[in-house]
C-alpha cells in the first residue's frame, strides 16, 4: 500500500504501528494513523496516513489514495475485525520472535 500510494515514502517501524493497543488497533473513534514518513537521510515533514475506525464487527481504513489492481483509486478497505486482529497479533508475535525482546521494550520505539 505504502509504495502504491507515495513511492517516495517508507513505512514507520512495525514494532511501534503493532504493538497491543497501539494505532492501528481499531477503536468506535476514527484516529488518523501515520503509516509512513517521506523516506531522505532523515524523516521528512510528509506523512502517509490512514484513517482507522471500527463499526461493528468491521474495521475500516479510509482516507487511503493509492491505485488499484483495476488502476481505479482505493479510498476505502474492510476487515472482517476477528481476522484483523488476528493478523495484527500474528504479525507482532513474529517480530518477538525476530528481535528476541518485545519491540515495545526496545530501546528507541515510541510508546505512543
Amino acid at each position: 500500500m505504502i509504495t502504491r500510494s507515495d513511492s517516495r515514502m517508507v513505512g514507520l517501524g512495525p514494532g511501534r504501528l503493532l504493538r497491543p493497543g497501539g494505532p492501528l488497533y481499531p477503536t468506535d473513534m476514527p484516529r488518523t494513523v501515520d503509516v509512513a514518513t517521506d523516506k531522505q537521510p532523515e524523516a521528512g515533514p510528509d506523512r502517509l496516513t490512514v484513517r482507522v475506525r471500527l463499526r461493528g464487527e468491521t474495521v475500516i481504513w479510509s482516507d487511503l489514495a493509492y491505485p488499484g489492481f483495476d488502476d481505479g483509486p482505493v479510498e476505502e478497505v474492510r476487515f472482517r475485525l476477528e481476522q484483523y486482529l488476528g493478523e495484527v497479533e500474528r504479525a507482532y508475535t513474529a517480530l518477538e520472535g525476530q528481535l528476541g525482546v518485545p519491540p515495545s521494550k526496545r530501546g528507541g520505539c515510541p510508546t505512543a
